[in-house]
């Protein structure tokens, strides 16, 4: 993985840093990977479009899945569940992880592109 990282949103207390949906969007759109950290049921009743689903319990075990080199995204309904993956990724190192704010429930409440199944 790079050592360099470009960040971009707010950091908080933790380090973690955070970006909207709108932002996080863009980023996907610059191939930056969305990874949806709910459970499989909640993922197929509707996510992101191109979100790919691993699940919170699941994401130390499955780090390696993660495309190196690339801006991380995590997403979840809210945001809670995603940052506290975010705190694990960082604290496997992972260089660019960040919270999508406000989760999938703010994606659908902007109107971006949602899947179901």
């Amino acid at each position: 993985m790079s050592l360099f990282w470009q960040t971009t949103g707010s950091t908080g207390a933790t380090g973690a840093v955070e970006v909207d949906v709108s932002a996080a969007h863009a980023l996907q759109q610059q191939g930056a990977q969305l990874i949806d950290v709910r459970e499989p049921d909640e993922f197929r009743a509707g996510h992101a479009v191109g979100a790919r689903n691993i699940p919170l319990g699941e994401l130390r075990r499955r780090v390696n899945e993660l495309q190196a080199g690339t801006t991380v995204l995590l997403i979840c309904e809210s945001g809670s569940r995603s940052w506290s993956g975010q705190l694990q990724l960082q604290h496997l190192s992972v260089p660019d992880v960040r919270n999508v704010v406000g989760g999938t429930s703010a994606w659908r409440r902007a109107q971006l592109p949602m899947q179901v199944g």
